[in-house]
């Protein structure tokens, strides 16, 4: 029984391609957007959501990679340091994975739910998926690192 009205977008809905607009005052409505991300997420078991994956083109992302549920509100990475590759998959491209070669330790700084600005320093899996969900707020998904599989004849 879903509690969110909220449901996940899948390639090639428009609203994936567009570039979020930052938060310029984080109201109620954007606690309980993230709430239901949160939530959505969980559902789908997914490690990360941006807001564009779910029709808001807005800046707001939830990530729990194993350590913890973080609702963060217009993040950016400030510091990016070595690479990594992996193979990532996405709730919005179902059924596909692409090695994607990204930063292996990133410092990222966004706003909580109560508008406080907070530092992350992520690594490893963690900071995969924090620059996965920037890419979404950045209208792009990991289709756009690599070509997509042949179909089998």
């Amino acid at each position: 029984m879903k509690e969110t009205e909220l449901s996940i977008r899948v390639f090639p809905d428009p609203v994936l391609a567009k570039v979020a607009k930052p938060v310029k005052e984080i109201t109620s409505h954007h606690r309980k957007i993230l709430s239901e991300m949160a939530q959505l997420m969980y559902e789908a078991s997914g490690v990360g959501l941006a807001a564009p994956q779910v029709g808001i083109s807005e800046a707001l992302i939830v990530v729990d990679a194993g350590s913890g549920l973080y609702k963060l509100i217009n993040p950016r990475i400030i510091i990016q340091e070595g690479t990594q590759a992996n193979e990532e998959g996405c709730l919005s491209v179902p059924g596909i994975t692409i090695k994607v070669k990204r930063a292996k330790k990133i410092t990222l700084c966004a706003m909580d739910e109560s508008a406080k600005e907070i530092i992350i320093e992520a690594e490893d899996l963690l900071a995969c998926v924090f620059q996965h969900e920037l890419d979404h707020l950045n209208g792009k998904l990991i289709i756009d690192y690599g070509e997509l599989p042949k179909p089998k004849k």
